[in-house]
């Protein structure tokens, strides 16, 4: 194989990936039904807190920034906080605490009822995750799972956003389309020409 063929290869790869997720109904109504939650969390004055290890904390700072800053529209920000992105926090926990209680604590901290907890995990089985779901009941959180993979331990979050593949990077291309996606329909909805509730 060629790089050229390489590259084409990885391409399709990606594709056939959003295609999957473009024919499956159920997942579709699920991104659509995140969406109109986070826009009722704003719309009564609440926040999203995003999570997720490697990549997904990438992604979980990428989805914030969209929210705090703008998507495509110049307009007021949106409380959202990525809980990945203080190394002070962090490290503190995961000292005194161990690493499964990043989120945890942080969750403990500064979710309140009714805020929006989005975690992102390729495999589904992230133990800080996991723990995180806890956390979140307890505080009265919505909890929303962005994952991959088969097996997934982050069933038990209120809504399960699945996407169709077991390989990370495909996964991860698929998460910052659906991610994408959440932020397009708040600002749209909030700030612009349409109303999606």
């Amino acid at each position: 194989m060629t790089l050229v063929e390489n590259v084409k290869a990885q391409v399709a790869q990606s594709a056939r990936v959003k295609e999957a997720l473009l024919a499956n109904e159920k997942s579709l109504e699920t991104i659509a039904q995140v969406a109109q939650l986070l826009i009722k969390t704003y719309k009564a004055g609440g926040k999203s807190l995003w999570a997720g290890n490697g990549g997904s904390a990438a992604d979980a700072q990428h989805m914030a920034a969209e929210l705090v800053n703008k998507f495509r529209l110049n307009r007021s920000g949106l409380p959202a906080m990525a809980l990945t992105v203080d190394t002070s926090i962090l490290t503190a926990i995961g000292n005194d605490y161990g690493y499964d209680q990043v989120f945890v604590r942080q969750i403990e901290a500064c979710g309140c009822p009714g805020d929006v907890f989005v975690g992102i995990s390729t495999s589904g089985s992230s133990a800080n995750l996991v723990e995180a779901l806890k956390a979140c009941k307890a505080k009265g959180l919505v909890t929303v799972a962005l994952v991959g993979g088969k097996a997934c331990a982050m069933d038990a979050y209120d809504y399960v956003i699945h996407v169709p593949s077991e390989d990370t990077p495909r996964i991860q291309e698929c998460q910052t389309l659906i991610g994408h996606i959440l932020c397009d329909a708040v600002e749209q909805s909030l700030f612009g020409a349409n109303s999606f509730l």
